[in-house]
């Protein structure tokens, strides 16, 4: 009872704190925000996480392991794999143009910040959007074996390329106006899976 009991405040404070950290960031977060937001006194913190470091190595990972579900279900769906692909980056369109820090992209919001800082949380980093790529460029060679992309590319360089792309709106979209950054790289998308 007391490890489910201690299980689910762990998740507690990652879910809180997750819109906390999409809005503000790493540094700008403090722990004395966090458990205020949790409910719990600052020393329990340490009970559920070693340091401010490791919950946001936990965090990232409790972020790719819901992300990676959710680009298994937008490129899993009907029509053909092309079709798929563009679905999934309508998909990222609607939730990194919307107004909710829950739906908005950890990577670009703490990527550049902890990246050179913190050797940990960037392999987090690093194996999850590796993760995510590799799923796309499945995505690339079922297209490619449907027909509906050609087969000339590299399956994994496309995915790269567009993975990047995406991540590059998304940071666009923070400083500019947003429509305009996913419009462009949807309109970049549509011409490389043409």
């Amino acid at each position: 009872m007391m490890k489910k009991h201690a299980t689910d405040m762990r998740q507690h404070i990652i879910d809180v704190a997750r819109a906390i950290m999409t809005h503000k960031g790493y540094s700008a977060v403090g722990l004395s925000e966090i458990v205020q937001a949790a409910g719990i006194p600052k020393g329990s913190f340490y009970y559920y996480f070693q340091s401010k470091e490791a919950f946001a190595e936990a965090l990232l990972e409790h972020y790719f392991s819901h992300y990676l579900q959710e680009v298994d279900k937008q490129l899993s769906g009907a029509g053909t794999a092309r079709e798929r692909l563009l679905n999934y980056f309508a998909f990222w369109k609607a939730t990194q143009g919307a107004d909710l820090p829950e739906s908005k992209c950890l990577v670009v919001k703490l990527g550049a910040e902890v990246c050179d800082q913190y050797d940990s949380m960037r392999q987090v980093l690093a194996t999850g959007t590796q993760e995510i790529v590799q799923k796309i460029a499945g995505c690339i060679r079922l297209g490619q074996q449907d027909s509906s992309l050609a087969a000339v590319s590299d399956a994994d360089e496309l995915a790269e390329e567009l993975y990047q792309l995406w991540l590059g709106a998304s940071l666009m979209a923070k400083i500019h106006d947003p429509d305009k950054a996913f419009s462009k790289a949807m309109n970049a998308t549509t011409r490389l899976l043409a």
